[in-house]
């Protein structure tokens, strides 16, 4: 049985992802944490998913917690680099150069 997803909880989400600045990046988790569902990183993931349908926000922001990009989404690297985001490798940002501190 799938969860459905409350509306408080999406813009929950999604008004934290619309305060990462340009320049940094945030995880999956560390949102999760910011919202008090510390546990629910892949539902910040769900949520994510599902952005387009409420507005636009800076979604290709949010990494996993080892900077991994979100695999399948090919632009989320030239989004980040355009906005001089550090890479360790081909798909992991620098966390430590780069992970938003709210």
């Amino acid at each position: 049985m799938e969860r459905v997803l409350n509306e408080d909880l999406i813009y929950s989400v999604l008004s934290v992802v619309e305060e990462i600045p340009a320049g940094c990046v945030a995880t999956y988790g560390q949102i999760a944490l910011l919202i008090g569902k510390a546990r629910n990183a892949r539902l910040v993931g769900k949520v994510l998913s599902m952005a387009d349908y409420y507005g636009s926000f800076p979604c290709h922001r949010v990494v996993n917690h080892a900077g991994r990009l979100a695999p399948g989404w090919t632009e989320q690297r030239n989004l980040l680099r355009n906005e001089g985001i550090p890479f360790k490798d081909w798909d992991h940002v620098d966390l430590q150069k780069c992970q938003w501190s709210p």
